[in-house]
């Protein structure tokens, strides 16, 4: 074994979103961060979908770039369409998405990890985590060199003792081209329980054989929404072949690129029909369980057998490559039946496939195995973040690595976690359901699982989140600078409006009138002004459900935040049935709240689990 002569603080295990995330915010608070990848070709590759948003990802990805994070930004600079999905429904369930360009978005997040102070970045597959005393030492790659640090988090993603199956074959690998993570021993043997889950992806296909005359196109909006906060300041530097798109010389120019509509037919579901017989799912040849909210298109035939055709979508995957992606046609059956597949959609009876979509099956570590920081219960110093704790998707990935990194560094200054209430966060609601109820399948982030949505919006994130990403050394002074700006002029013109606006007319058409000037404005605003508007009057709007909300808040926060002692002993408490001692014992909730939010866990429960600690136990002083 070779001790590599360097010590680092962080060191992180792969370098996909959550990866990406933990690397980037742990150097930015100044911890001395390595990040290991299998492969340095791959840093940020998107595996399937070349698109960033979504419904409540939308949000999440608005979070991370509040915090101070990388996803927003990379995005912005990367993205040939933008959309604000929800646009005609409510607030709060509007959300941005972006179609990337693919190979754009990775190399410039490649560009930025290498180029970030405090942070190594290496190839390596990792064989071995190192500990002792239940700490965390570091890490041994399969090449025998050991790496050593104060902690180590691990964001494998879909690598884990992964297979990959076309029809009845499989390969090993997490993705096409790639190996498999051979670390699903080690975990085990320093006693994480894994289990298995299934993810895939669709056929890609060539643009010269599509007949876009029997599609509809989907147009992005204009102007663009973005997704960073800070997206003015991205510039295309002489030397940047990554940034495709200009935002601070010429505010909001992108040349954006339509994605395509088009359904399955009769002839699409005879075929899969005739061949589930060769379908790894149907053959029990997979095991791990698949996402329920994006089944592979035979499972949508199956199971919604009165629907005699599904929409499909045909998105680009860049500005300079043919390759279309078939959003809603994920699929693991053989090469030949894809073949017949896509040629009998509608626009598609001439089209290549250039890849064959696949299933991978894969290890993951079930997340009530995590404190809410996302460290291990099991081992100090060790997190998990991403597809390894069950999620699906790039954002819940990023929103878990980047609070694995910023939780990481602060464990190294010796400071206390940061973590984000159901109240403050979409993230916050994301972690919390996973350390607290767990996940059988792929967990995917929906507006409808924050209790308080109205309030998470995706135009008040840097109000939220900006000031908290700043205490702990995360988000830059001018950040938190801009977002001040932003409250007072939202201030400012909440004034106006009731001063000077005797017609009572919404706040953004408000300010159209003849003799208004947006150089009146500060200049940093002078663009965006108009969206500064309309949040204010999203604001006033719902100034009472917000208030509502706010008062629903503080009630739970008085009573659920409440801490369960260290020297609670579930097996002690009298009238607690044994299910719930189990699960007390499995998930070690840190207060009232999480332990009401248990499954299982019912209100007698947590009712008995109060009287136990008001009355104390014979070692430890009664609490009041």
């Amino acid at each position: 074994m070779f001790r590599f002569p360097k010590n680092y603080d962080v060191i992180v295990i792969g370098a996909g979103h959550a990866g990406i995330e933990a690397a980037l915010a742990a150097s930015r608070m100044g911890a001395q961060t390595l990040l290991l990848t299998m492969n340095l070709d791959t840093i940020g590759q998107m595996s399937c979908n070349p698109a960033i948003g979504g419904l409540a990802k939308g949000q999440i990805v608005r979070e991370i770039d509040a915090l101070g994070g990388e996803m927003g930004l990379n995005t912005d600079a990367t993205g040939i369409q933008f959309r604000m999905l929800n646009a005609s429904k409510g607030p709060s369930v509007r959300s941005p998405r972006a179609q990337c360009d693919k190979k754009a978005y990775q190399f410039r997040v490649k560009s930025t990890c290498e180029k970030q102070p405090n942070l190594d970045v290496k190839q390596g597959s990792i064989a071995e985590i190192l500990t002792a005393n239940d700490h965390v030492e570091g890490v041994l790659t399969n090449m025998g060199v050991a790496y050593y640090s104060k902690s180590v988090i691990i964001t494998t993603g879909t690598f884990l003792q992964a297979l990959m199956h076309v029809g009845l074959k499989n390969t090993p690998g997490g993705r096409m081209g790639d190996q498999a993570s051979g670390l699903s021993k080690s975990l085990k043997d320093i006693g994480f329980e894994l289990l298995r889950l299934k993810t895939g992806t669709p056929p890609r296909i060539n643009k010269r054989g599509i007949d876009f005359s029997q599609l509809s196109p989907q147009m992005g909006d204009t102007p663009p929404p973005s997704f960073s906060y800070l997206t003015d300041t991205i510039t295309k530097q002489p030397d940047d072949i990554f940034t495709l798109n200009y935002w601070k010389d010429e505010m909001f120019h992108v040349e954006q690129l339509p994605c395509w509509l088009t359904y399955t037919s009769a002839a699409t579901h005879e075929v899969i029909h005739a061949n589930l017989d060769k379908s790894p799912m149907y053959c029990g040849v997979i095991e791990g369980i698949g996402p329920r909210y994006c089944p592979s298109i035979e499972d949508k035939v199956v199971r919604f057998a009165d629907k005699d055709r599904h929409q499909l979508f045909l998105e680009p995957e860049g500005r300079h490559t043919e390759e279309y992606y078939i959003q809603g046609c994920s699929t693991s059956l053989p090469f030949e039946v894809q073949i017949q597949i896509i040629q009998s959609i509608p626009g598609l009876e001439k089209a290549e496939i250039m890849r064959p979509g696949y299933a991978v099956e894969y290890d993951f570590s079930p997340p009530t195995q995590l404190q809410p920081s996302l460290e291990t219960k099991k081992i100090q110093g060790l997190y998990f973040a991403g597809q390894i704790n069950g999620t699906s998707g790039y954002e819940e990935a990023a929103g878990q690595g980047l609070m694995a990194g910023i939780n990481a560094a602060l464990q190294v200054q010796g400071k206390p976690p940061l973590i984000l209430g159901r109240h403050e966060a979409y993230i916050g609601v994301m972690i919390d359901d996973l350390v607290t109820k767990g996940t059988q399948e792929p967990y995917r982030m929906f507006t409808s699982r924050a209790e308080y949505r109205l309030h998470l919006r995706q135009d008040n994130a840097d109000l939220r989140l900006t000031g908290r990403g700043h205490e702990i050394g995360l988000a830059s002074a001018s950040r938190l600078k801009r977002v001040q700006e932003k409250r007072r002029l939202m201030d400012e013109l909440q004034v106006v409006l009731k001063t000077q606006n005797h017609e009572g007319q919404p706040l953004h058409q408000w300010l159209k009138r003849p003799n208004f000037s947006w150089s009146d404005l500060p200049a940093s605003f002078q663009q965006t002004a108009a969206d500064v508007a309309l949040q204010l009057e999203t604001e006033i709007k719902y100034a009472g459900y917000l208030d509502r909300d706010i008062a629903q808040i503080e009630k739970a926060r008085a009573t659920e935040d409440r801490p369960i002692p260290d020297w609670i002993n579930y097996d002690e408490i009298k009238g607690l049935k044994r299910e719930a001692q189990i699960k007390l014992k499995t998930v070690q909730p840190k207060n009232f709240g999480q332990a009401s939010r248990i499954s299982g866990i019912n209100p007698s429960d947590v009712a008995l689990l109060r009287v136990h600690v008001k009355r104390g136990n014979s070692t430890s002083p009664a609490e009041s």
